[in-house]
């Protein structure tokens, strides 16, 4: 139970008002003095409101306002002020009082102001709580992964976050790009600011400037209000700019002006307004050949580039893939409840043979599905069939380094093999031409696990 604390030199007063607020479930205390009540303060943080009156000797109402900020500004204060100390309330108001009640004041009166301010701390509490939340779910611990790649990839967030640099974040789609983009916010100091995505792939010239700018009421055909566009909802937080190859010549010079001056005008308008955003962009396409094409504003592309991130297609992080199918299992079984405790060896050797044309996101739909049609509590192949026939071939691994190459494709042979042989090693080192030691080493590197 939060507690009031009431600060009054009229005892009778501050009785009065202990009396009431017990009568509504409440529990207070009564000061007679300012000096008093600040002292108490420092010692017992369990006061959420302060009631205090204005005219006081020693130490006046608003000073005791000043100390308590002071020593903790999540105390709300409301005065109690007479007629003729109107002024002094308004200079309380000013000074951060949450508000104020006029002498002689109803019962009601006085509880309506204390349950309000209540009830704004509890909707303050529960906005904290789940920006809580939020930051914990898109902190850039929780990125998955243990690959080379992806290590270096939480160096950069870490070492980037807390910078106003822009970002700019490529990948294949479905390598997590919002994700990243919210960990960095989230780990930020505008965390406390709003997050806003926009999918420049989605809109069309007209309605994309309008999105992101806003208009005025008849700016143009179906203007029939006033719009507030995204960069001023995000003002004070971070703009995420996800397909950002996709905008127009017509807004990247808009776009362009955000970045260099931190203004703009709404579409219609001719009035200048300031913002203080961090861009985040992505992109899966070669920005640099849409620069060299003329599609892409050279000027923009630097202003975005600033610190670039490049995010590995699934089939360049083997490594992940059986941690991530895991992560992926628990969420969706306990989604789905249902008690799938692991995926077979022969299903996750399946996994890691797969090109994943769709990465990360077709694996975890990939995963979900399995869940929800698995017949027992492990997920077998034929809980995946997609990937029957779907495995890597040099030709889809063209433009690779050469020993990646090679190290992918040997590893889909040693598989073939072994499902060729029933799991038989002798035999599969007979047909590979290598000795039984050999093949185990292999196992071993390319985490091959038993068929």
């Amino acid at each position: 139970m939060k507690k009031v604390l009431i600060i009054d030199d009229d005892i009778a007063m501050g009785e009065m008002c202990k009396e009431l607020l017990k009568s509504k479930g409440y529990i207070s205390d009564v000061s007679a003095s300012g000096k008093d009540a600040v002292e108490k303060l420092a010692i017992d943080g369990a006061y959420s409101i302060v009631l205090t009156d204005l005219v006081m000797p020693e130490m006046d109402g608003i000073e005791v306002l000043k100390k308590i900020k002071q020593q903790n500004p999540h105390i709300a204060v409301v005065v109690m002020t007479s007629y003729g100390t109107i002024t002094n309330a308004v200079e309380a108001m000013k000074l951060g009082a949450a508000d104020y009640v006029t002498k002689p004041f109803k019962r009601d009166e006085l509880i309506v102001v204390i349950e309000k301010i209540l009830q704004l701390q509890r909707l303050e509490g529960e906005v904290d709580r789940l920006r809580s939340e939020l930051g914990e779910k898109y902190t850039f611990k929780n990125i998955i992964g243990e690959s080379p790649k992806i290590k270096k990839i939480f160096e950069i967030i870490s070492d980037v976050s807390n910078t106003e640099a822009n970002i700019l974040i490529q990948g294949e789609t479905g390598t997590g790009k919002e994700l990243v983009a919210r960990a960095i916010h989230y780990d930020s100091v505008r965390k406390n600011y709003p997050f806003v995505k926009v999918d420049c792939a989605a809109l069309t010239e007209t309605l994309l400037e309008s999105e992101l700018f806003g208009h005025e009421k008849g700016a143009f055909t179906g203007a029939i209000k006033d719009r507030v566009g995204r960069f001023r909802t995000a003002d004070g937080g971070t703009i995420f700019l996800d397909e950002i190859g996709n905008i127009p010549i017509t807004v990247q010079a808009k776009l362009l002006r955000v970045l260099q001056d931190c203004e703009f005008e709404a579409v219609g308008s001719d009035k200048p307004v300031k913002v203080d955003v961090r861009i985040i962009a992505a992109t899966n396409a070669d920005l640099e050949e849409n620069v060299e094409k003329g599609i892409f504003r050279r000027d923009l592309f630097y202003r975005l580039n600033v610190i670039r991130i490049f995010l590995p297609p699934l089939r360049e992080r083997i490594d992940d893939i059986s941690i991530l199918a895991s992560h992926f299992l628990s969420i969706y079984s306990k989604k789905n409840r249902k008690k799938v405790d692991r995926i077979s060896s022969e299903a996750l050797n399946n996994l890691t043979s797969y090109l994943w044309p769709g990465n990360v996101r077709e694996l975890e739909n990939i995963i979900e599905r399995a869940v929800i049609l698995c017949k027992g509590n492990v997920i077998e192949p034929v809980d995946i069939p997609l990937y029957q026939g779907k495995t890597v071939s040099p030709m889809e691994l063209s433009g690779k380094p050469l020993q990646e190459l090679i190290d992918q494709v040997e590893r889909q042979i040693i598989i073939n093999t072994l499902k060729l042989t029933d799991s038989d090693k002798e035999k599969a080192a007979k047909i590979l031409q290598i000795s039984r030691a050999g093949l185990y080493n292999k196992l071993s590197k390319h985490k091959i696990g038993e068929l």
